[in-house]
């Protein structure tokens, strides 16, 4: 019996595709493993530089999997609900969402940092509905992508959010015509995929933990993230680079 998750490598990007179509991609503990063990691959390789997650047969995730956690089965790994929720990978990551990113599923595409959509999907945290809470990131990242109020109505209706909506309050980057999210996830993923390494891995690090800093500590906090960077051979190749009108090559050091 398969994992339930594809793994591709395109170039330097890495492609993961929630592949339990039967069930619209739910996770159980054999799918939440394999993502895990995907992002640990992506971090650990300097050849790889950013990820797309995104789902077949037409949904992204519908997520947790009732008659497997009903079995006993953990969908929760070091990495958190689906392999990705508390720990996403240090490197960036692209979720292509088309259908229902829903619940736990939902919760997984936030934990992305880019999102791309197509006009007829739709994101939702039913968790209410169930006398359950959105306990895998929504309740917490809801309220940073989306002004508060909205995100408080979908918190406490259980409502969806249709992928128009979405994108105009901010929460997804690119809508897209339906059967597009992934071809479009890629081509920003190979798009990213062309910049610094070293830079991309700070930038996102400085960028989602801004949120939790006060005063000016923050600046501390990032100093020696940045002197790295500042330090590093791709920033002097990147200035080279420029100056000899060439495509820098980078190293990732």
């Amino acid at each position: 019996m398969g994992t339930g998750l594809d793994v591709e490598r395109r170039g330097t990007v890495l492609v993961l595709r929630l592949n339990r179509p039967h069930v619209r991609n739910a996770i159980d503990q054999a799918l939440a493993s394999a993502v895990a063990s995907a992002l640990d691959e992506l971090d650990a390789d300097d050849d790889l530089r950013i990820a797309v997650l995104t789902g077949a047969g037409g949904t992204f995730c519908s997520g947790m999997d009732l008659k497997a956690f009903a079995r006993g089965e953990r969908v929760v790994t070091h990495r958190g609900f689906g392999g990705i929720t508390e720990r996403p990978p240090e490197k960036p990551i692209i979720a292509a969402v088309e259908g229902w990113a829903l619940a736990g599923g939902c919760e997984m595409a936030l934990a992305c940092d880019l999102l791309v959509a197509a006009r007829d999907a739709r994101f939702g945290i039913p968790e209410v509905k169930r006398g359950l809470v959105a306990a895998a990131g929504g309740l917490s990242r809801l309220p940073l992508a989306l002004p508060h109020p909205v995100a408080m109505e979908l918190a406490l209706t259980g409502a969806p959010l249709p992928a128009d909506q979405a994108h105009r309050w901010g929460l997804v980057n690119r809508l897209v015509e339906p059967g597009q999210a992934f071809e479009t996830a890629l081509e920003l993923a190979t798009t990213i995929a062309e910049n610094a390494p070293l830079a991309l891995r700070t930038s996102k690090w400085i960028m989602t933990r801004t949120s939790g800093w006060s005063g000016g500590g923050w600046w501390e906090e990032q100093s020696a993230r940045v002197d790295e960077v500042m330090a590093s051979y791709d920033a002097t190749e990147g200035a080279t680079a420029f100056a000899e009108k060439r495509p820098p090559r980078w190293r990732g050091r």
